[in-house]
Parts: structure tokens; sequence; C-alpha cells
């Protein structure tokens, strides 16, 4: 749990960052990759890290700007790509603005939970990293190059000269 703003505004630019690199390697035509019928695409997946973010923030009670459009999904992947890039950036600017250090061990009603504000921003993290990881897999589905987060991916690993691990 969070005991400083700073604590939190680290770890989210180092995961949005992350995300950051996954949603650039998107293409348009990958947005449509799902694993099945009833299950989201791609890019309704990526959609959904990029609108859910300011949607839980309101929820925890911080202001931000709202989108355009949130129940669109855009066809085009630099525009989700895009989107992020200034949504993650509001977040650092607006968690920074309206929340102090001390404010984060107070509780909140979230989804109908009590729970300490730096619980939150924690939910919200481990939501994109949560999403991150399905659409990599949605990615190698649509033939697309994953870049590597916590470590080098795949094809990452034989650009630095080295083979892949077996397992």
């Amino acid at each position: 749990m969070y005991t400083t703003i700073a604590e939190f505004i680290e770890e989210w630019n180092q995961e949005a960052a992350s995300t950051q690199k996954i949603l650039d390697a998107l293409t348009d035509a990958s947005l449509e990759q799902k694993v099945s019928s009833e299950d989201r695409t791609l890019g309704a997946i990526a959609w959904h890290i990029v609108s859910s973010t300011p949607g839980m923030l309101v929820e925890f009670g911080i202001k931000v700007k709202e989108l355009k459009d949130p129940a669109t999904i855009p066809a085009s992947a630099r525009e989700i790509a895009e989107t992020f890039r200034s949504v993650s950036a509001d977040t650092s600017d607006a968690v920074k603005q309206q929340w102090t250090d001390q404010s984060l061990s107070e509780m909140q009603n979230v989804f109908g939970r009590e729970m300490p504000k730096a619980v939150t921003l924690s939910l919200l993290i481990k939501h994109i990293i949560h999403h991150r990881g399905q659409m990599t897999i949605l990615m190698r589905q649509a033939g697309l190059q994953v870049p590597g987060v916590y470590g080098p991916s795949r094809e990452e690993w034989s650009q630095m000269g080295m083979e892949a691990p077996s397992i």
C-alpha cells in the first residue's frame, strides 16, 4: 500500500509506460482479434483500459477530464494509444493535485466497499496490468510482436544476440 503520492506516481508512470508500449504496438487490423465470439476484441480491451481509467478515478473521488465518447471504441490503434498517453498524464496530475500523503489513509467507499484511498490507487494499477496481460495474448494471436514489459519478449532475446529461454 502506498504511503506517499510520490510512491504511487513512480509506479503509475512505470506501469503506464509499459502499457503505452503495448498500445503503441497495436495495428488497426489487430483491433478485431479476439479469443472467441463471446469475448472482447483486442481493441475493446485496449479501449477499456483507456476509458475505464478516468471512470475509476471519478469513482475514487478524483476529478479528471472526461473522454468525449467513452462507449465508442475507436477504429484507430493510434487514437487509442494517443488517448491513453493523455489519460495517463491526467491521472498523475490529478492525483498529485487532489490528494495528499495524509489523505491516502482516509477510507473511501469504492464499488460498495470501504477501503483506504491508497488501496484504490493500487487497484487502478492492478487493473491496467491485468488487461495488459490479456492484450499480449491477443497480440500474439494477431501476429504482432509483443514488446517486453518486465523483461525481454521472445523476439527481443534474439535482438540481444541471445536465445529465448525454453521454460
